[in-house]
């Protein structure tokens, strides 16, 4: 295993937004960076109500530099809407800030992969720095990648999906909830896209009715 240096070495002191973003787009952290078009760095209010935390860009979110553009993006827009949550007071963003991908050996189409958990440790860093400026009320873990950056190697969505974790020591950090990821949603099969879409919903109606 390749050892990751840690995006710690590239997060600056102010703590806006506008400065975080500057500064991640020189991020060498990790080894993601060699092979990705750009840093994706989270989008939304400064003082969002929920910060949204996925995987990792996909392709079109590489080559777009914003998260959530793609087809993930739009159904996650659709259940918000559906769970009565303002799409506005949302930050969108993911626990890797790079895209990783392997090539089709036949037609070079980029293929996303999932992060190593030295990737995902490294760029934590970042996600902190969010979630630190933002200062939300409730965040959201959008699949297992993302929980496990925000709670641990050892936390299992399937167990706790849907459930509104207190937090433990900081009465001031933000109430979270895990979830499936959007994308889960769309590879379901067909005759179960509609129940796993519900379910989604209801876990974003949950998180609707803590704000």
């Amino acid at each position: 295993m390749v050892a990751q240096e840690g995006a710690q070495h590239y997060v600056p002191r102010e703590r806006t937004l506008t400065a975080l973003r500057e500064a991640s787009a020189d991020c060498r952290g990790c080894d993601l960076h060699r092979d990705a078009t750009q840093t994706v760095f989270g989008e939304g209010p400064t003082r969002a109500r929920i910060v949204m935390v996925g995987e990792v860009p996909g392709d079109r979110e590489d080559r777009e530099g914003a998260p959530f553009v793609g087809p993930a993006g739009r159904l996650l827009d659709r259940a918000l809407v559906e769970a009565g949550i303002d799409r506005d007071t949302v930050y969108v963003t993911n626990a890797v800030k790079h895209f990783r991908f392997t090539r089709d050996a036949r037609s070079g189409r980029r293929i996303h992969k999932k992060p190593s958990r030295s990737q995902i440790v490294a760029c934590r860093p970042w996600l902190l720095a969010e979630l630190d400026t933002v200062r939300p009320e409730v965040v959201v873990a959008l699949g297992a990648t993302a929980a496990q950056s925000l709670f641990g190697p050892d936390f299992r969505v399937s167990s706790r999906r849907g459930e509104l974790i207190e937090p433990e020591s900081d009465a001031e950090s933000p109430l979270a909830l895990a979830t499936v990821h959007p994308s889960a949603v769309l590879r379901a099969r067909a005759g179960d896209r509609d129940s796993a879409y519900a379910g989604l919903v209801v876990d974003l109606t949950t998180v609707a009715s803590a704000l």
